[in-house]
């Protein structure tokens, strides 16, 4: 389990984790969400906050699945995160203004496909090439490191990103809509792929 996640007996599980070895399956769970949060608004104490109060305020029920468990822990989570990120930085999750359209490696038909690959993701954040991934997600600029972290990682749709950063992105991003997301969502993909190919061609 990382080191920054705190004790078990601080956090409270959700009623719905797997059956078998609860302490396993919790610790998981919660080193999941430090992952994500961390991913979100950096490593330490913020985010071991954003998963207390997560698994603290989701909406879980004891019928709930596993998988709705962590839909709804990674909606608490991401509303908090989203509202710290506005109080260290107003500006930062802004709503663009006349967002041009860029030249970029994906379609716009492929955008849905490739926001639903959250399990290639994940793999990728857990393998060889994770660290890469870390400096390459706290190059980007706020906003689209946040768009990229709530598409690829959560799963969330480009609607559901856009209604997150406009209801708790502070009064300059009231103005996000779902095809913004999803321009700056594309650039983000491209911009690992071309980091991720450089990488290896370097090698």
């Amino acid at each position: 389990m990382a080191k920054e996640i705190p004790e078990k007996s601080s956090l409270t599980p959700p009623q719905s984790l797997p059956e078998g070895s609860k302490e396993q399956a919790f610790e998981e769970f919660a080193t999941g969400l430090y992952s994500f949060a961390s991913m979100l608004v950096g490593e330490g104490e913020d985010s071991i906050g954003l998963v207390e109060k997560s698994l603290a305020t989701a909406e879980i029920s004891a019928s709930s699945t596993p998988e709705q468990a962590r839909r709804a822990t990674h909606l608490a989570l991401s509303m908090a995160a989203i509202e710290l990120l506005a109080k260290r930085d107003p500006q930062g999750l802004a709503a663009p203004v006349d967002l041009e359209h860029a030249v970029t490696c994906i379609e716009d038909d492929d955008l849905d496909a490739a926001a639903e690959a959250r399990e290639s993701m994940e793999r990728m954040i857990a393998g060889p090439d994770r660290d890469r991934v870390r400096m390459w997600l706290e190059s980007l600029p706020t906003s689209l490191r946040t768009i990229y972290v709530l598409r690829a990682v959560a799963g969330f749709s480009a609607p559901e990103t856009a209604g997150l950063l406009a209801a708790h992105g502070g009064a300059r991003a009231s103005g996000w809509t779902p095809d913004a997301v999803r321009e700056l969502f594309r650039q983000g993909l491209c911009s690992l792929a071309s980091q991720l190919i450089n990488a290896t061609a370097g090698q």
